[in-house]
């Protein structure tokens, strides 16, 4: 279990951090771009905000993982290691119920607005599109898979709760 743990853990926090590099490069480029040669890349404003959204949902599931995510632990603090580890678990189950209902909250939400348009991603997606015969690419200038970082950060927190549970289950049967 320790080892899934891990691998889960590696592959959100890769995930958050390729998110939060092509945040900066992007930034990066179009910022040289705009007072080197006086104008910026029509995309290089919209995605960013889309990679980051995708980036905190990669890094929420990997603190979740790594339980450093924020809690209130006033009352639990009192509580000897038994209980605070139910409490946990609890909360593991709950954080599960929410997972799952931010799931399907955003489908509903890609069902009714996935495909308008992304003004800043239209011309992008078109073009790649076109240089690469994908007419599949063209999706890219709709909101659609931006608005499917809820989804994949919905199914990411519903997974880390559910492997965190087992984990204080197993603590629990081995006290």
């Amino acid at each position: 279990m320790a080892k899934l743990n891990s691998l889960v853990s590696r592959i959100f926090g890769w995930g958050a951090g390729l998110s939060m590099g092509l945040v900066f490069v992007i930034i990066f480029v179009n910022s040289l771009r705009r007072y080197t040669v006086g104008q910026s890349v029509q995309w290089g404003e919209e995605l960013p905000v889309y990679l980051a959204v995708y980036g905190v949902m990669f890094g929420v599931a990997l603190a979740y993982m790594q339980d450093r995510h924020i809690r209130f632990t006033i009352v639990i603090d009192f509580l000897n290691e038994r209980r605070k580890t139910i409490m946990f678990a609890v909360g593991d189950v709950l954080m599960m119920v929410t997972g799952v209902m931010l799931v399907l909250s955003a489908l509903a939400f890609v069902e009714r607005r996935g495909d308008t348009m992304s003004s800043g991603m239209f011309g992008l997606s078109r073009w790649l599109g076109d240089v690469t015969g994908i007419k599949a690419l063209d999706a890219l200038g709709t909101l659609g898979p931006y608005q499917y970082a809820l989804v994949i950060g919905g199914a990411m927190i519903t997974l880390a709760a559910v492997l965190k549970f087992i984990e204080r289950v197993t603590a629990l049967r081995g006290q």
